[in-house]
């Protein structure tokens, strides 16, 4: 009897490198204090639909947000391992290095990432196969620890005994309707994206939810028969056999962002990145948590 090939899928971080226009691939990097505070930094590379390749780093805080370009040449990222690079500023699954100095901001400092609580399986299920898709997203840490401080604009925010989550997002345009949230708190970590889906000429709404609770991974999605009852700019509804999950916006701190279409960052969506958001998550008749946290993120966006 002959020995049956190993076949072994590797994990890819970096997608681009052979891509030609429209295209976008970026990170969101979230770090919050022991006391709530937040950064989220949010690297890119993009290439318009004529082929232009150019890279961007926006910064995401409480209060306001900025957006930096660079040219392709300062971008560079491994495909077998997170560590992505623009500028002098590095990103990687042990932690990020930042010297930023232009467009009125101020941006230089260390923080060391902790080993990464990864899903059990890739957040998209079977469409991982749809090479096609408008916008694929990934979760690369739902929680890891941080260590180290970074100052902004002569403001310090200390990161140390603090947490963070990663995700990404690579395709062609963001999704036309979208609501996002993640959340972070004591034994819990929580990421939802319900989206309008399109396919040929038609669309779907998808959903794809993770909840990882003392440990326990519960997962929602449209792969696993999740029936999203209602979504709009103040939250979701979903079912999923005996799970139930609901998510009310309490509160909004919004802050503009540039979003990929058809590989630019010509969009403008609003990202609130502490803000007030309740999440209530049931088990048949058992409630697990019900939490409202003033450190949550949300984003609710819609073309017109």
């Amino acid at each position: 009897m002959g020995i049956l090939p190993l076949v072994i899928i590797m994990k890819k971080y970096f997608h681009g490198a052979n891509k030609s226009g429209p295209y976008f691939e970026g990170w969101y990097f979230k770090c919050q204090t022991q006391d709530g505070q937040s950064l989220a930094l949010i690297p890119a590379f993009h290439i318009s639909e004529n082929g232009h390749q150019s890279a961007s780093i926006q910064v995401v805080a409480d209060k306001q947000a900025w957006y930096l370009d660079y040219p392709a040449p300062a971008f560079a990222a491994s495909q077998d391992s997170l560590h992505i690079t623009i500028g002098e500023n590095r990103f990687s699954d042990t932690g990020l290095y930042l010297n930023l100095e232009q467009d009125n901001l101020s941006l230089y400092g260390k923080v060391e990432f902790g080993s990464f609580q990864m899903l059990e399986a890739d957040i998209m299920g079977p469409f991982k196969w749809f090479t096609n898709m408008e916008c694929a997203h990934s979760v690369l840490s739902m929680r890891h620890r941080l260590q180290g401080r970074l100052e902004i604009n002569a403001s310090v925010f200390d990161f140390s005994g603090g947490i963070g989550y990663i995700e990404a997002d690579r395709g062609r345009s963001f999704p036309t309707t979208y609501l996002w949230t993640q959340c972070l708190w004591d034994n819990c970590s929580l990421m939802l994206s319900v989206a309008t889906i399109p396919l040929g000429k038609m669309h779907f709404t998808g959903c794809i939810c993770a909840i990882v609770l003392d440990g326990h991974e519960y997962r929602l999605a449209t792969y696993r028969g999740v029936r999203v009852l209602n979504w709009s700019p103040k939250g979701a509804n979903l079912r999923q056999g005996k799970y139930r999950l609901e998510v009310e916006l309490l509160d909004q701190k919004p802050q503009p962002l540039r979003a990929p279409s058809t590989g630019n960052m010509s969009r403008t969506i609003h990202e609130s990145l502490c803000t007030k958001v309740r999440y209530r998550f049931w088990q048949g008749n058992e409630l697990l948590f019900d939490h409202i946290d003033d450190s949550a993120s949300f984003e609710y966006a819609q073309k017109p």
